[in-house]
């Protein structure tokens, strides 16, 4: 469910403060990736192995928009330690290889939304990789 909901940019930051302030960052329910990753919600999968998963976004924010996410369910990259070291590093590499698979090769950007103000709406560990045009800059 890391999407764009309607009305645009401020859709999503509004995503973003109910899931804080539902209190989704502790943990304890499942969330809409912890469903994809048991299959019991549906999404179109680009690459799995043993520690992650690859999915289309559903609401892309780009012509190539797609997500990676560790199975092990990490709530932010600002909780992470050195225990995940490997499982982030892994997760980088396979956003390369699938971002050159998708035809990045014109490059593409990585975001890791933390937290309310980095208008992270889902509590679980994401990078999205968008791509396929010219993004612009500052992103924020």
């Amino acid at each position: 469910r890391c999407v764009a909901v309607a009305g645009g940019p401020d859709g999503e930051v509004g995503e973003a403060r109910r899931a804080a302030a539902a209190g989704e960052e502790t943990g304890g329910q499942p969330t809409i990736f912890s469903k994809i990753i048991a299959r019991s919600v549906p999404a179109t999968i680009l690459y799995e192995d043993d520690k992650c998963l690859v999915f289309r976004d559903v609401a892309p924010q780009a012509p190539v928009h797609f997500l990676v996410i560790p199975k092990r369910p990490i709530p932010r990259i600002s909780r992470v330690g050195p225990q995940d070291t490997e499982l982030l590093g892994h997760l980088l590499v396979v956003a390369a290889r699938t971002a050159q698979a998708e035809g990045l090769a014109d490059g593409y950007r990585l975001v890791i939304n933390d937290g309310k103000h980095g208008a992270q709406s889902v509590y679980h560990l994401h990078l999205h990789v968008l791509g396929g045009r010219q993004l612009g800059w500052p992103p924020g």
